[in-house]
């Protein structure tokens, strides 16, 4: 089952065969984060890629006030990490941090470079990852500022059904970039 998820992951990009597969699970580790447990912290360097087996996870950042302001989330099927900071090896600038109990399958940056160089193929699978989560945070910009709240929430319906089965509220509407109470007007409309 775990297994299924990583190649389902993987053949819908490159197609790897025994040899690169046996290959690559050899860099791979399991990883269980239990609800409120930090993938990463703001201010650490990001030095991993993990897909989500199974669970829900937020990207937030701490503001000065306290508040956080949700910036992405992440379920089952879906890759993480903080490519800014990993790519840069810079320090984060948010955390992700799971809001129910998660399984992941990680490799770190060092396994990932020298997968990168045994199996090509694996190059342009982080290549294809990174452009669709540059043209994710690029859409999710433009949303913001051309799309009602009304659509935005009709539109992350449509994107993430499951959401709020997952997702507290507040981090919905945060995402949103709108007030809590908008959100539940919304949802009743």
């Amino acid at each position: 089952m775990q297994f299924d998820i990583i190649k389902n992951s993987i053949n819908s990009i490159v197609s790897l065969n025994d040899n690169e597969w046996k290959h690559l699970l050899n860099y791979v580790e399991f990883k269980t984060l239990r609800k409120n447990d930090y993938f990463l912290r703001e201010g650490q360097i990001c030095t991993a890629v993990a897909l989500v087996i199974n669970g829900a996870l937020i990207y937030h950042k701490l503001q000065e006030t306290g508040k956080e302001t949700t910036t992405d989330f992440a379920f089952t099927g879906d890759w993480i990490t903080d490519n800014r900071s990993r790519l840069n090896s810079t320090p984060s600038f948010i955390n992700i941090k799971a809001i129910e109990n998660t399984e992941l399958i990680v490799i770190s940056e060092n396994n990932l470079n020298d997968c990168y160089n045994k199996i090509p193929k694996l190059e342009k699978l982080g290549r294809i990852l990174t452009e669709k989560a540059f043209v994710k945070i690029a859409q999710q910009s433009i949303d913001l500022q051309t799309l009602t709240a009304n659509e935005r929430y009709q539109k992350m319906l449509h994107e993430y059904p499951e959401i709020f089965q997952k997702i507290p509220l507040y981090h919905i509407a945060n995402y949103m970039g709108i007030a809590p109470k908008s959100l539940s007007r919304i949802r009743k409309g």
